[in-house]
């Protein structure tokens, strides 16, 4: 790692280095959190968490052949130099923004209410077309998870794409500091986590903290269709680039650099677009379901183009973009189909997958949970989305949980027939299975807390391959 040195690394968290002072401009190979992720000639950080304290691992990492430790703890006897520290987390922070301070790749940094994961892998396969990425892996999007995910940029990367993800003013800001994203991505204001921010303003103040740090060179890539997004006419001088669909009578004017016309719903088998740029048009298949894509592929091509990819390389790493677990993961099980999407849920996110799960061909099943961090109005949502369902057409909707009760009484009051609620997972669960059948599309879908890759577990173990 470039420049990571002990002794670097001590004056970058402002920590007192303990130990042999020859081994000061010891050069460390990578940084880890985790113990079962050490490798030899790594630096562990111990985090404190609310059950486990990672300061308890350092004998164990010490053993897997640790070149040094952080601690906030006094280390008697210690094996390997360690560096004292008031803080593990924030050192961390320091450590990662001192790290970035020396590469000179771009960085995409993303954002947004509903859509980064899927943004960011579009991304990613877009950009590796030409350049050797990194990405952010699974939900390292936090003040945490983001450090992380940028030290483990390697000198043979040429770029990296990172998630960026919030629930409160401020985090974006220390987000930024760190990142200093090259390329600002913001994929819409939606309605999650609505406890801290309190309105779509609130949510835009606090996405927007991520153009503090943006240099007078960086790009903006932003949703014109959303009218918050929309109204950013500059940051700094940056002027964004907007990507949607063509103006209509109506459309708030301004110019979509990027747009996309002609698209054909394949159904589960992706989506076709012709998609316009400055550098002219490309005719895309994605593969992957739903017409929300086709906002992923927009984005994808305006981060190519800022980073001079042709459109040939574009349209190749749209065309090749994968769907990742948990997310519109879509699964063969037995003769069913099982759209795996319970990574996380928002009002927004789950309208987009019951318009996926509307392409399904025979019986389509709704499989939902309960949404968390939507503030007072979370019984209105879940009844907004059980509406949703209802006039999607779905053919039967199972809930669990407390707040999915509005989601099928949202259904039942639209007109939904099939529409079956339980107080449990394990409930719905056992009456589902009994319910499933060959020829089945069914999507899963709810908040991380709800557990429900058990529910795609189960189906598993019934319907699947002996």
């Amino acid at each position: 790692m470039k420049e990571m040195t002990l002794e670097h690394i001590a004056q970058a968290c402002q920590g007192t280095y303990v130990g042999d002072p020859a081994k000061r401009q010891t050069e460390i190979m990578g940084a880890v959190t985790d113990s079962r992720e050490l490798e030899e000639g790594y630096l562990f950080i111990p985090i404190k968490g609310a059950k486990v304290d990672g300061h308890d691992f350092i004998p164990q990492v010490i053993g897997k052949g640790a070149a040094a430790v952080l601690s906030e703890k006094e280390l008697p006897d210690c094996a390997v130099p360690y560096i004292r520290v008031a803080s593990s987390e924030q050192a961390l922070k320091d450590i990662a923004e001192y790290y970035r301070s020396r590469l000179t790749i771009p960085i995409v940094g993303i954002t947004g209410s509903v859509g980064k994961t899927s943004t960011k892998e579009m991304i990613a396969s877009v950009l590796s077309q030409k350049y050797s990425v990194l990405k952010t892996k699974g939900n390292y999007n936090n003040e945490i998870g983001l450090p992380l995910t940028l030290l483990r940029i390697r000198e043979e990367h040429q770029a990296a794409v990172v998630e960026m993800g919030i629930s409160d003013f401020g985090e974006m800001h220390r987000l930024a500091k760190i990142a200093r994203p090259d390329i600002c991505v913001i994929t819409n204001i939606g309605i999650c986590h609505l406890e801290n921010l309190k309105t779509r303003d609130g949510i835009l103040q606090a996405k927007s903290e991520i153009f503090d740090y943006l240099k007078p060179e960086g790009h903006i890539v932003l949703n014109g269709e959303d009218d918050k997004l929309s109204a950013i006419e500059e940051v700094s001088g940056v002027h964004p680039i907007f990507y949607g669909f063509p103006q209509e009578q109506g459309d708030n004017g301004i110019r979509k650099q990027i747009y996309a016309d002609q698209v054909e719903n394949c159904g589960l088998k992706g989506v076709k677009a012709q998609i316009h740029t400055p550098k002219g048009a490309i005719h895309v298949h994605i593969p992957i379901p739903g017409e929300h894509n086709v906002y992923n592929a927009m984005a994808a091509a305006g981060v190519g183009l800022c980073l001079d990819m042709e459109l040939s390389e574009i349209q190749a790493g749209i065309e090749r973009a994968e769907t990742i677990g948990g997310r519109s993961n879509l699964m063969e099980i037995g003769d069913m189909i099982v759209i795996d999407d319970c990574y996380n849920a928002n009002p927004v996110s789950m309208r987009a997958s019951l318009d996926v799960l509307a392409y399904g061909l025979g019986r389509t099943i709704a499989v939902l949970g309960d949404m968390g961090e939507l503030g007072e109005n979370e019984k209105h949502l879940h009844y907004g989305v059980g509406e949703y369902a209802a006039k999607k057409q779905v053919g039967a909707i199972f809930c669990a949980g407390t707040l999915s009760r509005e989601m099928a009484k949202g259904a039942k009051d639209a007109g939904a027939k099939q529409v079956f609620h339980f107080e449990t997972r394990e409930e719905m669960v056992a009456h589902l299975l009994g319910y499933l059948q060959k020829g089945d599309t069914v999507l899963v879908k709810a908040s991380h807390f709800m557990e429900f890759p058990e529910v795609v577990k189960e189906i598993k173990a019934k319907f699947g391959a002996a």
